[in-house]
Order: C-alpha cells, then sequence, then structure tokens
C-alpha cells in the first residue's frame, strides 16, 4: 500500500512537512515519490525514483503540499509515472492509492488530453478536470483513494472507496495522510474517512460530503 500526505495551513514549509510525513511511511513500501506544492496561482513538484532516505527538498515556500509514495502498478517505476499527477493546466495535482479498473474505458473518453504517463492515475486527474472530483469519483470502478490539490481554490480534496485516508485537525494547519501514524507529530485529533466520503480540507477548517449525494 503506497503513502499519501497533505497539509493546508502549514507556515510557508509545507513541502519539508510533506517530506517528513511521508518518511513515516516509508515502512509500507515504494518504489517512487513525489511532493508537489502551490507557487502563484498554480504548481510545481519534484519526483525521484527510489527511496527518500536522507531526502531533502528544493521546492518553493508554500503553505499547501501534497505528495505520495508509489508502489508502481499500472506502469514501471520512472519519473514519469511517479506521482502527483498534473492536469492540462498545472492547476490540479492528483495522489492515488488503489487501482482504476475502468482506466482504459475512461481514457478513450477524455479527448484533447496530454497524456505524459503509463498510469491509471493520470486518467483520473484528467477525469476530474472535466468533470470535477465527486461526479468524476462516481464514473471510477475499483477500490481507491484520490486526494487533489487545487491551486485556485487552495484547498485539498479527497474522496474514498476501499483505501484508508484519514484527516489530522491541527491548530495552524490541517492534514491528510495514508496512515494516522504520519500524523501523531501535528495532532492527535483525527476524522477517519468513511467509504463513500469527500472532504474539503483547507486552512480554516474541514467540511465533510457524502460522496453520492454532495
Amino acid at each position: 500500500m503506497c503513502g499519501i500526505f497533505g497539509v493546508t495551513g502549514s507556515k510557508n514549509n509545507a513541502a519539508q512537512v510533506v517530506l517528513d510525513g511521508l518518511t513515516k511511511l516509508e515502512y509500507r513500501g515504494y518504489d517512487s515519490w513525489g511532493i508537489a506544492v502551490k507557487k502563484n496561482d498554480g504548481l510545481v513538484r519534484e519526483r525521484h525514483v527510489g527511496k527518500i532516505g536522507g531526502a531533502t527538498t528544493r521546492l518553493p515556500a508554500a503553505t499547501i503540499g501534497l505528495g505520495h509514495t508509489r508502489w508502481a502498478t499500472h506502469g514501471g517505476a520512472t519519473e514519469g509515472n511517479a506521482h502527483p499527477h498534473f492536469d492540462c493546466a498545472s492547476r490540479l495535482c492528483l495522489v492515488h492509492n488503489g487501482i482504476v479498473e475502468n482506466f482504459l474505458e475512461l481514457k478513450q473518453k477524455l479527448k484533447g488530453h496530454d497524456f505524459r504517463s503509463e498510469t491509471d492515475t493520470e486518467v483520473a486527474v484528467h477525469l476530474f478536470e472535466d468533470l470535477g472530483l465527486l461526479k468524476g469519483f462516481s464514473q471510477i470502478v475499483g477500490m481507491n483513494a484520490f486526494i487533489l490539490l487545487d491551486s485556485q481554490k487552495n484547498q485539498l480534496q479527497a474522496v474514498k472507496n476501499g483505501s484508508p485516508l484519514i484527516i489530522g485537525l491541527g491548530k495552524d494547519a490541517n492534514y491528510i495522510a495514508s496512515d494516522v501514524w504520519a500524523l501523531l507529530d501535528h495532532t492527535n485529533r483525527v476524522i477517519f474517512m468513511e467509504d463513500g466520503q469527500a472532504a474539503t480540507i483547507s486552512a480554516s477548517g474541514v467540511e465533510m460530503f457524502d460522496a453520492a449525494t454532495g
């Protein structure tokens, strides 16, 4: 199972907070990793093959970030296949645990998009680009957990069915991870998301939704 860590509201050190969170999740096994943060009105990222080890990040100061440790399933262990994946405008980025069973069918329906990886995750981010998270999620078959960083709304959006996601409620920031262990340095106030739930996570708070009805 791959690792996910996201934060919003941190004091301009989102990339380092995410890197530290991913390090807590190394035990889950992975062959590549990556982090994205908001810069101005868009996103920047770094992606690597191999272990985090004593890695440092050169990403710019930011208050919102999202990262992932990946175990290759769809597509090999390459920098291009590593998460996070961007939409066409580099406004949205996505990390994902699970498998989109109908990704080839969905990809054939997505016209006008530039696909740069072999992954089902990149298909999902372009689907969400066209339809939004909840409507897009309703078309996906499989057990999955998705977290989308929306640079224009300055928030993280999450939805799950099968794979674990836990939201951490902090004093000056809010968090989300695939394992509560990664959150304990920041807070002991958590929400275990249920299957069929969605959430928006911003610096000011968390909102929970029914994924099917909104």
